[in-house]
């Protein structure tokens, strides 16, 4: 599941996709009914990639929380966002137990659920074998560079000390 090109906009309610670039922003897409519209540099988007949740130890990504609850709902939707504040935190305990019950706040995990919810619903949370197994910021193997030739100057100092 790639969450880079998922969007969130401050103010308007829904995720939306990433549809292309504009002079000045983005062109989106909601995904909920598919109206595409410019979202503009001055209005708050995140990617869904960038954001995490507060644990006690390190920050946990949003793909990690979504992968957690996909596993444990067997990728159904979970409970109503809706619903009162001790059964969204009772939900959170159960997915992500180390959570930092002081930073994240009931909105945060209305959202969470809200956002999976939708994904769930539109058939986009689909999750390879490779990125199960494969850290996302796992850097690109390089190659060794080849070793240079041995120089003449090298072998001068050689025989200069016989």
């Amino acid at each position: 599941m790639d969450l880079k090109n998922i969007l969130s906009i401050s103010g308007k309610p829904g995720l939306y996709k990433n549809i292309g670039q504009s002079k000045s922003g983005v062109i989106v897409e909601s995904i909920t009914d598919g109206k595409r519209f410019p979202a503009f540099a001055h209005e708050r988007i995140s990617s869904l990639a960038e954001i995490s949740i507060f644990t006690h130890d390190e920050d946990v990504s949003l793909a990690d929380v979504f992968r957690k609850v996909f596993d444990k709902y067997e990728g159904k939707e979970v409970l109503d966002a809706q619903s009162d504040g001790a059964a969204l935190r009772a939900f959170m305990l159960e997915v992500l137990p180390d959570y930092d019950e002081d930073r994240v706040y009931t909105s945060d995990i209305k959202k969470l659920v809200t956002w999976y919810n939708l994904l769930v619903a539109n058939n986009m949370m689909e999750f390879t074998d490779e990125e199960a197994n494969q850290p996302e910021d796992e850097a690109p193997k390089e190659t060794p560079a080849e070793t240079p030739p041995e120089s003449d100057v090298e072998e001068d100092l050689e025989t200069e000390n016989k």
